[in-house]
C-alpha cells in the first residue's frame, strides 16, 4: 500500500497569510495538533498549535514564521511502512505528501495508518489474535502453522519481530476463527510462550484504533 492510497480529503491546509487564530481554530474544528502550510501547492512546512502557542501568532499571520517552521513529507509512491516509520519517528499525527516538484498532493491521518495496517494485517476481520515469544534458535514457521491447523483454524496473518536487545522473537498471529482456545492449549503443550490473546471483536478494532503507538513498538518500526 502507497502514500498516494491513504491520503485523506478531510484535512484543510493554510495559506501563508491566514494568521495564527485561524490555524487555531481549524486544529480545533477538526481536532488535530498539526496542518500543512501550502503556497500555491507548493508545501512549506507544517505548523503545530504549540508553535502558534509559543511564538505568540494568534495575531500574527503565518509567513512571519515560516523559518521556524519543519518540513516533514513523505513522497507518493512510497510504502505504507515507511509512513509510519516517519510519523512514529517524529510523532506527529499528520504527514503531509508531495510528488518528485515537492507539490501538496494531501496529507495522510495517524489513523488512517493504524486502519491501514489493520486490513493489512486483517485485524478487522473475524477473528483471535495472539502473541507469542520464543527463543531466536527454536522459531520453525512450519510448526507454528501445523499447531493453528491442526486445530481447525487458519492464519490470516503472521508477523515476527525481534526486540531490542532481546534473544526472543515476538511473533503476531490472527487466526480465522473467534475461540481459539484448542489452539492455546496446543502451544502451551509445545511450551509456547503466550504473551496476549485477543478473543473478543471490539478488543481487536481497539488495537488499531486506538493502540498503534504500542502495536509500531512491537513491530519495531
Amino acid at each position: 500500500m502507497l502514500a498516494k492510497e491513504l491520503i485523506t480529503v478531510n484535512v484543510p491546509v493554510l495559506r501563508p497569510e491566514d494568521k495564527g487564530a485561524t490555524a487555531l481554530g481549524w486544529m480545533e474544528l477538526f481536532r488535530i495538533s498539526h496542518l500543512p502550510v501550502v503556497k500555491e501547492d507548493e508545501y512549506l512546512g507544517l505548523i503545530s498549535d504549540k508553535i502558534i502557542e509559543d511564538l505568540n501568532l494568534s495575531e500574527e499571520t503565518i509567513d512571519k514564521q515560516l523559518l521556524q517552521l519543519h518540513t516533514p513529507h513523505i513522497h507518493e509512491n512510497q510504502h505504507l511502512f515507511e509512513v509510519a516509520a516517519v510519523m512514529y519517528k517524529l510523532d506527529i499525527p499528520i504527514l503531509p505528501v508531495v510528488d518528485d516538484e515537492h507539490t501538496y498532493k494531501g496529507a495522510i491521518l495517524l489513523l488512517d495508518v493504524a486502519r491501514a495496517f489493520g486490513r493489512l494485517l486483517s485485524l478487522n476481520e473475524p477473528g483471535g489474535l495472539v502473541i507469542l515469544s520464543i527463543p531466536e534458535h527454536s522459531f520453525s514457521v512450519s510448526q507454528i502453522g501445523q499447531i493453528v491447523e491442526s486445530n481447525d483454524v487458519r492464519i490470516l496473518s503472521f508477523y515476527a519481530a525481534k526486540p531490542p536487545g532481546s534473544e526472543r522473537l515476538e511473533v503476531l498471529l490472527k487466526l480465522n476463527k473467534v475461540d481459539i482456545s484448542g489452539v492455546l492449549q496446543t502451544f502451551e503443550r509445545y511450551d509456547y510462550r503466550i504473551t496476549s490473546v485477543l478473543m473478543d471483536d471490539s478488543m481487536l478494532n481497539d488495537l488499531y484504533e486506538d493502540r498503534l503507538e504500542q502495536f509500531l513498538k512491537f513491530m519495531n518500526i
